[in-house]
């Protein structure tokens, strides 16, 4: 038994990750146009007609701008908390009613194989979720737009066999650098963003045993090196494949369970068709 991950695009130009099996899949957030979408997922090896559902961590505009057409285009519902919807103008007038299921805290959600289960994070969005995707045992956290480590994302975190965490912000970078001192605060006051050494806090505090992969998501580009936080993380890593997910490109797809600690390489993947 095997789960396939890979970020599709991760930072403030965009969101979205995939987590699937051999029959089934699902996007967490698509922040990226849906042709963006097709062309990274073509180029990893992932198939869309694997993906059955799309699931929702908020409305910024970042994780939710492809939604409607590829809910429209591939007919999946959309997994959307209450909250978020009624702050989404955006959603509600360009996603159809049909495709809208609404998504409670820690009510888990079959599809296929996997289920899916969200829980309240701190971040300043109205009703913000994050998310555990499991096939049997394997447990995939997606852990981004995270304002703080609340006991919610401890508890989920350990529970993790591969994890996309955010490292968003180096802090010295982000003090000394361009932004307006209320951006400065909104990013670290608490219900914004995690900096690197909030993550690694995390991570060395919290890694469970079996954690094979970490994907550090959502880096700043004007407040964060992809080196820099890298080379943080490897001198603790201890076994974990530690990479950094890119706002440019899709990520590598990795094999969490069975065969865990490979990637796949392209002509696998497109023989696949995950």
């Amino acid at each position: 038994m095997s789960v396939f991950i890979c970020s599709l695009n991760s930072g403030s130009n965009g969101n979205c990750y995939y987590v699937g099996d051999q029959r089934d899949a699902v996007l967490i957030d698509a922040g990226i146009s849906c042709r963006e979408t097709e062309k990274r997922m073509l180029r990893a090896g992932l198939s869309m007609s694997k993906v059955r559902a799309i699931f929702v961590s908020h409305e910024h505009s970042d994780h939710i701008r492809g939604i409607p057409v590829i809910a429209k285009k591939y007919d999946l519902p959309v997994y959307i908390t209450p909250g978020t919807l009624s702050n989404s103008g955006f959603l509600q007038l360009e996603l159809p009613k049909h495709h809208v299921m609404l998504l409670q805290a820690f009510t888990e959600i079959s599809i296929g194989q996997l289920v899916v289960t969200s829980f309240p994070k701190i971040h300043d969005a109205l009703e913000p979720h994050s998310f555990i995707v499991s096939r049997g045992d394997i447990k995939i956290g997606i852990f981004t737009d995270l304002g703080d480590v609340c006991s919610n994302l401890i508890t989920h975190f350990k529970q993790c066999h591969a994890a996309f965490l955010e490292a968003n912000y180096d802090e010295q970078m982000l003090d000394q650098g361009r932004y307006p001192w209320h951006l400065k605060n909104r990013i670290r006051g608490g219900r914004g963003h995690l900096s690197n050494r909030q993550a690694l806090q995390l991570f060395l505090d919290h890694r469970p045993q079996h954690l094979s992969h970490l994907l550090l998501a959502h880096l700043s580009q004007d407040n964060n090196n992809p080196q820099l936080v890298q080379q943080l993380f490897d001198g603790h890593a201890g076994g974990v494949h530690v990479t950094v997910a890119s706002r440019h490109v899709e990520s590598a797809v990795y094999i969490i369970g069975d065969g865990a600690g490979a990637t796949v390489n392209k002509v696998e993947q497109l023989a696949m068709s995950f």
